[in-house]
């Protein structure tokens, strides 16, 4: 159950990125647009979970939030790329930084308040 939490905290991160980002240039009005955008995204946080089979571990920040976020962005842009969607240098720094911030930090968060609340990590 904690691994499906995991994975839609994951989407929910890259949901939010889009909508952010789709709002900032006055795009927030289509879903066609929203799914668009979404999808190449939602295809790297996929692979960064099978790459990493990130259901068998825990939801650390390192290895598997990096891993994710990596994947996440490098899929994405590739994807981007190859289905006409083009990239801009600085929205690849963004994303990086927006996506790094948001897939590693929720997991950090998450282990900071386990550690304040005295549990003891959980075995995999």
């Amino acid at each position: 159950m904690r691994n499906v939490v995991a994975g839609a905290l994951d989407v929910c991160c890259v949901l939010v990125f889009v909508g952010i980002g789709r709002s900032s240039h006055d795009e927030a009005g289509s879903v066609t647009g929203f799914l668009g955008t979404a999808w190449p995204f939602l295809v790297g946080v996929v692979a960064g979970w099978a790459l990493l089979r990130a259901w068998r571990r825990r939801a650390d920040a390192v290895p598997v939030g990096a891993g994710v976020w990596l994947s996440t962005v490098v899929v994405g842009m590739v994807l981007r790329i190859v289905s006409g969607q083009g990239i801009a240098f600085t929205f690849v720094l963004v994303a990086l930084a927006f996506l790094g911030l948001v897939l590693v930090g929720w997991r950090g968060a998450a282990r900071a308040a386990q550690a304040l609340r005295g549990d003891k990590p959980e075995r995999v």
